[in-house]
């Protein structure tokens, strides 16, 4: 797959805007500040060269190699001794306390320029590391930045590349996890206004240093230990674009117990083939995939466990991009966990971009229907929209015949939905004892079917949920624990994104302007109880969650309140930059 970085295609995108609004066209984004499109390149090329050589600090800061991460400093900065000294904790919720930094007792002052040696300032940065017995992560991402007009980038170069002796403001985020002396998980956060310069050592360097917040969390308990090693499920995949991974796709898994013993096992998509992993009920897991016949049937990419035959096994459906499958759970009648491939004479083997499935009872007959989310070749098919798309692959819905078949019936239905399709889910949103169905969609909005008894019609934007967005999930839950099924839906967030739409539009936010909603991320929707919801992400402080997928409504500490996780990120590359 061809891979676009998406600050290429932001300024893209802008410059297509710039040709619409000066030509008098519709527009659904309100018209940009006015810029030079050839300035906006360059500016985001200096941009971006900046977002990666801090990507080279990012890793450098986590090997803890002073060394190297001094050639991101001149020899003096206007900048203050690094705090590096933690303050005591204050508790904020249960299990997480909070604390800020202050400078070391007897820290040198800056000198009456307000400058400091950068070995001053990286003595109190390694002694801020050192706070650190293991670090797991350190990461700097640049949230704005603006260039003097004489700094200059290479214009087409393979990576963005800046003209040593360019300048310029930028703020930058920055973090460091992972544990600290006391062995407790510590997230230590800050955000830097900084003047910066490219040097003739072919960095950019920190000419000024200024916090302007500075802080850590730190877990009092810990709460989840990684344990797929020691429990049997853990897989290595070769790099994507190695030899093989190539695949576009990533893949889902499903908890069961198949083989009715009391323990949830686990149904895994592979990138080669398919996993089965049976709960022992001692930690540990084992894997039945060759046994059981699931390992040669082809990979599957999404995988929901339903009982279709009502045998009190559960079955499994399988997505594909291609046909797509459904697996017989024999376990009951020959006395072992055997699955077959009954795809075909079920009636569910129809071609689809089959990203995921949902399960639900369409037309009330106790029988569970299967949905199925159908993408598109990206890479090779473009988006006839990025906020808009329609030319994605149709959805399928498969209705339950009651004698283990199924009919495809999405267009008979109205949910044949082309909006390049990742993830959907069945509720009933009005209280009418049918269920309706959302649909999350990339390059654009959602879909919120509502169930009329013999179809269902898209209701999303009088509902409130229509979410234009790089969607990629969607979960439900009571968030405010009154009684009513709040939704989550997962979006991109992008920091690129966010930083060339606020110079674009400084006076917008998202919800007024499309493109920056593209960039915005998660969406948090409360449930009114009259059918309709109430977009409250920005009252609950935003959800920002990166290149988001899945995830959705936990309890993580038992307290009776609905906490929410997403996972994310793309492409694991050679680099850090490499997405």
């Amino acid at each position: 797959m061809k891979i676009i970085r998406l600050h290429h295609f932001l300024v893209s995108v802008t410059v297509m805007l710039l040709a619409l609004c000066s030509a008098g066209a519709q527009m659904t984004a309100p018209s940009p500040a006015s810029v030079n499109p050839a300035r906006l390149e360059t500016s985001e090329e200096l941009s971006e060269s900046l977002a990666n050589d801090l990507l080279e600090l990012s890793v450098v800061t986590k090997n803890r190699d002073i060394e190297k991460i001094a050639q991101f400093f001149p020899e003096r900065l206007r900048a203050g001794r690094f705090p590096s000294e933690p303050t005591a904790t204050t508790p904020v919720i249960k299990w997480i306390a909070s604390r800020g930094w202050a400078a070391q007792p007897g820290a040198p002052s800056p000198g009456t320029a307000g400058e400091i040696t950068a070995s001053e300032f990286l003595d109190g940065w390694a002694a801020f590391l050192a706070h650190f017995g293991e670090v797991e992560d350190a990461r700097f991402k640049v949230k704005l930045a603006n260039f003097d007009d004489s700094a200059q980038a290479i214009i087409g170069a393979d990576v963005p590349t800046a003209v040593p002796g360019g300048t310029g403001h930028a703020r930058v985020a920055f973090f460091v996890i992972g544990r600290n002396r006391e062995n407790r998980r510590e997230w230590a956060r800050g955000v830097v206004e900084a003047d910066v310069r490219y040097a003739d050592n072919k960095h950019w360097q920190f000419q000024s240093f200024q916090l302007t917040s500075f802080d850590s969390l730190v877990a009092t308990a810990d709460i989840f230990s990684e344990v797929s090693e020691p429990a049997g499920l853990a897989i290595t995949v070769s790099t994507f674009g190695a030899a093989g991974n190539d695949s576009f796709t990533y893949h889902g898994a499903a908890a069961a117990d198949f083989n009715n013993d009391g323990f949830v096992d686990l149904f895994v998509c592979g990138l080669d083939h398919n996993y089965l992993y049976l709960n022992d009920g001692h930690g540990h897991f084992h894997d039945a995939s060759r046994e059981a016949g699931v390992d040669s049937v082809p990979a599957c990419v999404g995988v929901v466990a339903l009982d279709y035959d009502n045998d009190g096994n559960e079955d499994v459906f399988l997505t594909s991009v291609g046909p797509q499958m459904l697996l017989r759970n024999r376990f009951k009648e020959d006395g072992k966990l055997i699955f077959q491939d009954v795809s075909d004479s079920a009636g569910v083997s129809r071609d689809a971009i089959g990203f995921s499935a949902a399960l639900g009872d369409v037309n009330g007959d106790g029988l569970p229907d299967i949905y199925v989310t159908s993408y598109n070749y990206y890479g090779k098919v473009v988006p006839n929209s990025w906020f808009n798309a329609t030319n994605g692959t149709a959805n399928l819905l498969f209705i339950n015949q009651g004698d283990g078949t199924f009919k495809e019936e999405a267009h008979k239905w109205g949910v044949d939905d082309r909006r390049w399709s990742y993830a959907a889910e069945f509720l009933d949103v009005n209280g009418d004892g049918k269920l309706d169905l959302y649909v999350v969609n990339d390059f654009g909005e959602k879909g919120l079917f509502i169930n009329k008894g013999d179809h269902f019609e898209d209701e999303a934007a009088q509902r409130g949920v229509l979410d234009p967005g790089n969607g990629m999930g969607v979960s439900f839950g009571d968030f405010n624990n009154d009684g009513l099924l709040d939704l989550h839906v997962t979006n991109m967030s992008s920091t690129a994104g966010n930083r060339i739409l606020t110079r674009l539009f400084p006076a917008s936010t998202a919800q007024q302007n499309v493109l920056k909603k593209l960039a915005a991320g998660n969406s948090l929707y409360q449930n009114l109880g009259n059918g309709r919801y109430k977009d409250v992400t920005a009252d609950v402080g935003g959800l920002s969650g990166g290149w988001a997928w899945g995830g959705g409504f936990i309890d993580f500490d038992n307290d009776g309140w609905s906490d929410l996780y997403t996972p994310n990120g793309f492409i694991s590359g050679k680099s850090m930059s490499d997405t």
